[in-house]
């Protein structure tokens, strides 16, 4: 069984950053994929970036390319979302999630395991 806990959310004015936090317990293997999704009200989650567990592979969405990294910490099992040059349009609940796959996928549904989010708000 695996938890996730995410933090480091808050608000931030347009332009700046924040690093977003997702600690995992349990057994982690290094095929899981590490996933982060944004979900703003009454719409559905939407991929920001994800990454394999063993760190071989990344991938982002288009509106974030360039301004968010995804990176872990083995050691502490705990995946980062660092994201800088916020705008607006990036407010959201920020969820980590993790499937057994293998596989980087876009679709939330694809997903085993999910952290209970954390709110960005970024203002104009």
């Amino acid at each position: 069984q695996v938890q996730l806990v995410e933090s480091g959310g808050g608000l931030v004015q347009a332009g700046g950053s924040l690093r977003l936090s997702c600690s995992a317990s349990g057994r982690i293997f290094r095929h899981y994929v590490m996933t982060w999704f944004g979900q703003a009200p009454g719409k559905e989650r939407e991929f920001v970036a994800g990454m394999t567990w063993g760190g071989g592979r990344t991938y982002y969405a288009d509106s974030v390319k360039g301004r968010f990294t995804i990176s872990r910490d083995g050691a502490k099992n705990v995946v980062y979302l660092q994201m800088n040059s916020l705008q607006p349009q990036d407010t959201d609940a920020y969820y980590c999630a993790l499937n057994t796959a293998a596989m980087i996928s876009t679709v939330a549904r694809n997903y085993d395991y999910w952290g209970q989010g954390t709110q960005v708000t970024v203002s104009s």
